[in-house]
């Protein structure tokens, strides 16, 4: 089954509760990019953001965690109703401890990837996380266009998970939308990150229909 994650950072900050209601009314979970400007470039929004958006959300928070030391914060991000929290495989100092701890706090945990690491890299943590979020441009960086070869990269993920037996669900953000989405369902996706997709459009309930297909 499609999810459609609205990524929060491309909401209308002066207006985000319309936004929220967007998301609770037509889409399926809260996509939450948190940048430190240190593990990348930007700097995006903390605590009191999420705080916010979580006192009127209806449906689950994904935290997408582009932070150095992700250790550090996981606690309270889920203290604060993240039900689901992801970190660069190349960010933690141990990745499977880091994957277990987040499970323990009662939440799903998921790794990322940006584009120009092999989705190999992967496959030793797979039996620890609940999700894998490959990204198709590179996290922190705006305006880039989505990366081609992310379609051969869900494919070779998806057989790995078949090939170990496992249930985790592939997620995937940068440049997705209604154009791509069919197409990255068919390689193996099932969760959708779309920011300007959606909050840019003149019909953000009709861009996230057309991207469940």
């Amino acid at each position: 089954m499609i999810q459609i994650a609205p990524s929060m950072l491309a909401a209308d900050f002066l207006h985000l509760e319309k936004d929220i209601e967007t998301v609770n009314r037509y889409a399926d979970i809260f996509h939450l990019d948190v940048m430190d400007g240190a593990f990348v470039p930007n700097i995006s929004f903390g605590f009191p953001v999420i705080e916010a958006i979580a006192s009127k959300a209806e449906k689950p928070m994904d935290v997408h965690l582009m932070i150095i030391e992700p250790e550090k914060y996981v606690d309270r991000f889920a203290a604060l109703g993240a039900e689901m929290i992801s970190f660069h495989l190349n960010a933690a100092k141990d990745p499977e401890a880091l994957l277990k701890h987040i499970r323990s706090l009662g939440v799903k945990a998921g790794l990322v990837i940006n584009p120009d690491i092999p989705v190999e890299d992967l496959f030793p943590y797979l039996k620890d996380a609940d999700y894998v979020l490959l990204m198709s441009v590179f996290a922190g960086f705006g305006g880039q266009k989505f990366i081609e070869a992310t379609y051969d990269r869900i494919r070779s993920l998806k057989a790995e998970i078949i090939r170990q037996g496992l249930d985790i669900k592939i997620e995937v953000d940068g440049g997705v939308s209604a154009s791509n989405a069919a197409a990255l369902a068919e390689a193996g996706a099932e969760i959708f990150v779309a920011g300007s997709a959606v909050f840019k459009s003149d019909d953000p309930a009709a861009v996230i229909a057309a991207m469940r297909g």
